[in-house]
């Protein structure tokens, strides 16, 4: 079995981790592949609909109809990717669901990869939420995101990584920020990425940075695969 498509949830139960921003890098990863996506915002500022507002559904798991509307399309096999922003005030609630419905196995056979994207911290907030979903959650492919901004002073050996290994965001230039803090932003979106719209040095950078963060999520979609290679075998 090949799996064609993947459920990317981006999660941290702490805020201020850069857990939107790798969001929004994630789907503008797949635009610029040509490829389908949709994301889910759980966040109640509602920051990835601000920025990709055609391509978000502001989502809840603060009700079963909320729960059910929300489950329920991230295991429809239609050949789009899903990301998921799963912020700190719905981190505890999404993952409860995700455990007591068997989420992660029913995924797998639907064909869809059930990938947890945590961006770790040096809070030990973070290490025991991390310990918690590869208790209840060993399914899914759970993978620690370093976001070098953050620095790299955390305890490695609190994250763990998978079969998957792990994933690094490279720290953005000094300055930058503010060109892609815009609302709405896509990184996909040529008119947004024109010279003409920013300056040439910023844009330069900006694509070199984006380069980076691109190989680093093709090597990430490349150790799922395998992951999902060693599930279907297993399961033969």
């Amino acid at each position: 079995m090949t799996v064609r498509t993947g459920v990317f949830i981006v999660a941290s139960p702490r805020p201020r981790v850069g857990r939107t921003l790798i969001a929004r890098l994630l789907a503008d990863f797949f635009f610029s592949d040509g490829r389908s996506a949709t994301a889910f915002d759980l966040d109640p500022e509602k920051a990835l609909s601000a920025f990709l507002p055609d391509h978000t559904t502001a989502a809840d798991v603060a009700t079963i109809t909320g729960q059910m509307a929300l489950f329920d399309r991230l295991i429809v096999d239609d050949a789009t990717s899903k990301i998921v922003d799963v912020a700190p005030a719905a981190f505890n609630d999404f993952f409860k669901v995700a455990r007591d419905i068997g989420f992660a196995g029913e995924a797998w056979r639907h064909g869809i990869a059930p990938v947890i994207l945590f961006v770790v911290d040096a809070d030990a907030a973070g290490a025991e939420a991390y310990a918690r979903l590869r208790r209840e959650l060993g399914e899914a492919v759970l993978i620690p995101v370093c976001n070098e901004f953050l620095g790299r002073n955390f305890r490695r050996e609190l994250f763990p990584p998978g079969p998957a290994a792990t994933a690094q965001i490279p720290v953005l230039a000094p300055g930058l920020r503010r060109y892609i803090d815009k609302r709405p932003f896509s990184f996909a979106d040529p008119r947004a990425m024109q010279p003409l719209q920013i300056p040439l040095d910023v844009h330069i950078e900006l694509q070199r940075w984006l380069r980076r963060i691109y190989v680093e999520f093709r090597e990430l979609e490349l150790r799922v695969l395998l992951t999902d290679l060693r599930v279907s075998l297993q399961s033969q």
